[in-house]
């Protein structure tokens, strides 16, 4: 469906090396130790109209050590919640079932022993403390996703105005005054935007049925209506976006964004049509809102190349999320997946190196702003290297690591702790207990080999070693 473009550069980023693709697939990072400041001499001259004294004082810097273990930066309470999912995730067949036995766990189970560590909250007040908690440990800025959908064609449990304007407040209320509070502790360009995920398939009622025949003129009036239903609430973003833009002109990225969230393959070529509208009423000038492509497609990289050669002739900005895939494990159709995972993981990384060679080639690129969203350490390590080798601030502040809470952790500590990244944020689920509960089995059906990754033994005794040393002397 989509013809195969060239894209040429003409002015290389610096270090391009470190995009040596599949090398360091299977590479586990190694955590920072601790960073110690020196003692400092300060040497100080009095002077008077008779006589002149050198005085030297010493002074002694009381130097508060980073951790040197992400676990270390986690309260007491999430690392038991933590070491949970590690015995959860000691094996395979362990795994299996729990994921059996979920659906029938009691929510308040769930809220007890492991909700906090995955999920936001579930009203606006228990996010925004979820994201002054994530800003206690470096972690400045958010994605969040009101977590009511209905991908499979069951009824929705809230009425579509009612998620509207829950997503609505989530901005005023959650994203832009956390925004506000992190910009004003440090430079404005190093706090990455605020961002709220919206799923189609929880905008509209028989969502499935009208991303399907999103080009059947029988739906077409439902189609309007879920691209009119978006609107309204990428208009909230576009109008916080010109109104701190006047407060802060010199940033370079925007404050908050909306992200157009991935669903199943065969509902995707209505969710990119969706998309192709927004970018062509909202992202004129700026980007306020960014689509998702997920790489483990074959189409993919075909698709990205259209969707530039479509923007340049709509005269609007791109920007797109970048995941590797979400439902590798509920796809039916596995022709349209990637043979390999090192043909994904190699489709992934060179699109991402092409988007970044792009925004970085031009003044004004056609694209605007890449969320590079990936729990893997090798791709994420490599734009953390490109973009600490660029002087390009506009790139700098563009480009954004993404990863899920409660989810690849230690990868986010290492790259904000050994590598100084500043443009990190995690993905915050919040909502209805019910709803959320299904969001975490979601996640443990999809995501079931990263859990793994993150967990089993050596979680649980990470967590019992941290344990250990927190109360040995109390």
């Amino acid at each position: 469906m989509f013809k195969s473009i060239k894209l040429t550069s003409n002015k290389p980023l610096i270090n391009l090396n470190n995009f040596r693709f599949l090398s360091q697939s299977n590479k586990k990072l190694t955590l920072s130790p601790s960073l110690q400041q020196p003692t400092n001499v300060v040497t100080q001259q009095q002077s008077n109209p008779t006589t002149t004294t050198t005085t030297t004082t010493t002074t002694t810097t009381t130097t508060i050590a980073k951790p040197s273990n992400y676990l270390d930066t986690l309260t007491t309470s999430e690392l038991i919640g933590y070491g949970i999912i590690g015995l959860a995730t000691l094996t395979k067949p362990i795994l299996n079932l729990i994921i059996k036995l979920f659906p029938y766990t009691p929510i308040w189970v769930i809220k007890l022993l492991v909700y906090k560590n995955y999920c936001g909250g579930d009203n606006l007040k228990q996010v925004l403390k979820t994201g002054e908690r994530l800003s206690e440990r470096g972690i400045k800025n958010m994605m969040l996703s009101l977590t009511i959908e209905a991908c499979n064609g069951n009824q929705l449990s809230f009425s579509i105005d009612d998620i509207i304007k829950q997503t609505q407040d989530s901005i005023n209320e959650i994203l832009i005054p956390h925004t506000l509070k992190m910009l004003s502790d440090t430079n404005i360009n190093d706090i990455p935007p605020g961002y709220v995920a919206l799923k189609p398939t929880g905008l509209i009622e028989d969502a499935a049925n009208v991303l399907l025949n999103y080009n059947n003129p029988q739906y077409k009036s439902k189609y309007n209506q879920l691209l009119s239903n978006c609107e309204n609430i990428v208009k909230t973003i576009h109008d916080g976006n010109n109104k701190l833009s006047k407060l802060y002109p010199n940033r370079k990225s925007p404050f908050v964004i909306a992200v157009i969230d991935a669903e199943r393959n065969d509902l995707q070529h209505g969710v990119y049509q969706l998309q192709r509208d927004l970018f062509q009423i909202f992202n004129k000038k700026n980007v306020n809102v960014v689509g998702t492509v997920q790489m483990y497609l074959k189409e993919s990289s075909n698709l990205l190349n259209f969707e530039i050669e479509h923007a340049k002739k709509g005269n609007y900005k791109l920007g797109w999320k970048l995941v590797r895939g979400a439902y590798i494990h509920s796809e039916l159709d596995r022709s349209v997946i990637h043979d390999t995972k090192q043909q994904t993981d190699l489709n992934y990384d060179s699109n991402i190196l092409k988007t970044i060679e792009i925004m970085n080639n031009s003044p004004n690129p056609i694209i605007g702003h890449l969320v590079v969203a990936s729990h893997n350490e090798s791709s994420q390590l490599k734009v953390t290297k490109l973009l600490n080798s660029s002087n390009n601030q506009f790139l700098k502040s563009n480009v954004v690591l993404a990863q899920l809470l409660g989810m690849a952790d230690n990868i986010t500590f290492e790259l904000m702790n050994k590598y100084n990244a500043k443009n990190v944020i995690k993905y915050v689920p919040w909502g209805p207990p019910l709803e959320t509960k299904d969001y975490l089995m979601r996640r443990l059906e999809e995501n079931g080999d990263a859990v793994r990754a993150d967990s089993g033994w050596p979680l649980v005794k990470g967590i019992s070693k941290t344990l250990f040393n927190r109360f040995k002397f109390i």
